[in-house]
């Protein structure tokens, strides 16, 4: 059966998977924390090794498995033709030629596109977003991204910068934003920002169970602590969570009332908080978009947590070589 290796580069974490070609089956999954900026060098040898593992694990697994290539989602912004990576603060990495240099390196071609609209793709091919004409992803993570389909298309505009959702302005003179603007949804809805507004809330006097979870030291206090403490009932936690679910919603509101898409998809842990957060996001929706778009749209939770960015990937690679 014939594969192709899916390789997303996160902030978070690293991932690999052999994809089949109809992405329904991933094997050899890999996953490991991307960790703190380690030079492109020490990088490029991690996912190298990861790749080498996932398919050894995939012909371990399978009789007659081919590898038809990689496909490699990175942070961004890119350029998708020449397969280099312009910027990426997280990682430390300027004009870095990630495609050609894993390409080389595995001894395989290579497709390099943007991690977000390697999770759209993943969705729009085989998850939440399958069959639908107008799509858009939020990728809710270290930053936010965000992929759009646009009848039947991946957006990437005029130099391959479509879609930076978390840039939108959703506060004037808002939080600075890691991309150095104010007011950014990516500086109170993306998963450090929601830490930091629970730990700011704490140092300003708040009772929380969170300082329990977090054993006295706020640092240790993350968006996965504050939907923990959310589910248990946490007043503060749940307070965090619906102000997130308002930040989204106005974000969402925009883009519905731009595109019209059928269906948004909100991808990553968030989505742990559930009904918490989707109920409150989807009413912010209803009060600010227009009732036809919002009519006409679903906004839902990924169908493929932790493997978006591998499977999109996989995509990516299969419609640049077709």
């Amino acid at each position: 059966m014939r594969y192709v290796l899916g390789i997303d580069i996160g902030g978070t974490n690293l991932v690999v998977g052999a994809v089949s070609e109809d992405g329904r089956r991933i094997l050899g999954l890999e996953s490991e924390p991307t960790g703190a900026p380690q030079g492109a060098d020490h990088v490029i040898e991690r996912i190298v090794a990861m790749a080498a593992r996932t398919i050894a694990a995939a012909r371990a697994a399978e009789v007659d498995v081919e590898i038809l290539g990689v496909g490699i989602g990175s942070p961004g912004p890119l350029n998708t033709k020449s397969g280099v990576v312009l910027l990426t603060p997280n990682l430390g990495w300027v004009d870095m030629p990630v495609r050609d240099r894993i390409a080389t390196r595995l001894d395989l071609p290579a497709a390099l596109d943007n991690d977000a609209n390697c999770a759209m793709a993943g969705e729009w091919w085989v998850g939440a977003a399958q069959g639908a004409r107008h799509a858009v992803t939020f990728t809710l993570g270290t930053g936010i991204g965000g992929g759009i389909v646009v009848d039947g298309k991946l957006l990437h505009g005029a130099s391959d910068v479509a879609a930076e959702i978390g840039h939108i302005t959703i506060e004037t003179n808002g939080r600075r934003c890691g991309c150095g603007n104010d007011g950014c949804l990516e500086a109170y809805a993306s998963g450090p920002a929601i830490a930091r507004r629970a730990v700011e809330a704490i140092e300003a006097g708040a009772d929380s169970s969170l300082q329990g979870i977090a054993a006295g030291d706020l640092t240790r206090i993350t968006a996965q602590t504050v939907y923990q403490a959310a589910a248990a009932g946490d007043p503060l936690a749940l307070e965090v969570v619906q102000d997130t679910a308002k930040y989204l919603g106005v974000g969402v509101a925009n883009l519905i009332n731009i595109l019209n898409p059928e269906v948004v998809v909100i991808c990553g842990g968030v989505t742990q908080a559930g009904d918490r957060l989707f109920t409150p996001l989807r009413r912010e929706v209803t009060r600010r978009a227009f009732r036809p778009a919002v009519q006409a749209c679903r906004i839902v939770p990924g169908a493929l947590p932790g493997t978006a960015g591998v499977v999109g990937a996989a995509k990516v690679f299969l419609d640049a070589h077709r």
